[in-house]
């Protein structure tokens, strides 16, 4: 089966595999702090935006802070699971599969940006105004797990009675959002959607070609992006890590950095309750049994 064919059934098998590319748990070690991330950009790009986050967050808890990246996002859902990881940056979705999966991963804090986040589509022909517009051509969603590159936008195009699969004469999955921009800017697809925030970077540091691509329309807004530690973590040190995070001032130059590399004006407190809608939105769009 072809990977632009994938259907969505490798959705049920989405939380098995790649314990491999983490280290065997070490619970008992409580003075290094084990954070990853969903990949939903390039892993340079994550890990670039990182690093002063981590020297940060060394400095607030006194411990150190070891990054260690996944291939996909299962990955990050089965570590926190089998207490490998300790925090991890997850997308709405990915949040709402953890927490179904763990039973008790909790979310502590959200970019003020997620309690309204939407995603962009895009296209490479410029007469593209309208969904319709892209009825039998190629289209790319990001990983199927992605919450802003799949999941919202295929239930917001089910909402406008558009069924995805019939719909677009070709579906595909490019596992990032900037992979996405990529293939509709190089004609491997006619449109695609991806994240926003991300959208806007790329457009804002000149790395997109607006004349080969274009964002044509925008999804109503929901709760996305997190950082979520497993629900077994110390009370104490999950508080300890809150605090660092509310704590980052845009007015402090040294926060400010690591703010604007998170695309964050400021980070709030969540609960598990901003992700309901989350979890209706995957039941709804056939993502979730």
């Amino acid at each position: 089966m072809s990977k632009l064919k994938r259907p969505l059934a490798v959705l049920a098998g989405l939380c098995l595999s790649v314990a491999a590319v983490f280290p065997a748990a070490h619970a008992a070690d409580e003075s290094v702090l084990r954070v990853s991330a969903i990949p939903d950009e390039a892993p340079t790009e994550l890990q670039r935006k990182f690093e002063p986050l981590g020297k940060y967050l060394e400095k607030e808890l006194d411990m150190e802070v070891r990054f260690q990246p996944v291939s996909d996002y299962a990955g990050v859902v089965e570590a926190l699971d089998a207490g490998r990881l300790d925090l991890a940056w997850l997308g709405g979705f990915t949040f709402v599969q953890a927490r179904l999966r763990t039973g008790d991963a909790v979310p502590l804090v959200q970019r003020e940006q997620d309690a309204a986040f939407t995603s962009t589509f895009i296209a490479s022909d410029a007469s593209v105004d309208e969904h319709s517009d892209l009825k039998g051509k190629s289209f790319a969603f990001g990983s199927v797990s992605s919450t802003s590159g799949h999941l919202m936008p295929r239930y917001f195009l089910q909402q406008a009675d558009i069924d995805v699969d019939a719909f677009f004469g070709r579906v595909a999955f490019s596992n990032a959002h900037d992979a996405t921009v990529a293939w509709v800017a190089s004609g491997r697809v006619d449109g695609g959607v991806l994240n926003s925030s991300v959208w806007n970077k790329l457009v804002e540091e000149g790395k997109v070609d607006t004349s080969k691509v274009h964002a044509y329309a925008t999804t109503p807004t929901y709760y996305d992006y997190n950082w979520t530690v497993r629900g077994d973590l110390q009370p104490e040190l999950a508080e300890r890590i809150k605090a660092a995070f509310l704590k980052l001032d845009p007015a402090n130059p040294e926060h400010k950095e690591i703010l604007d590399l998170q695309r964050a004006s400021r980070f709030i407190e969540t609960s598990p309750e901003n992700y309901e809608g989350i979890e209706q939105a995957a039941r709804a769009a056939g993502l979730l049994q």
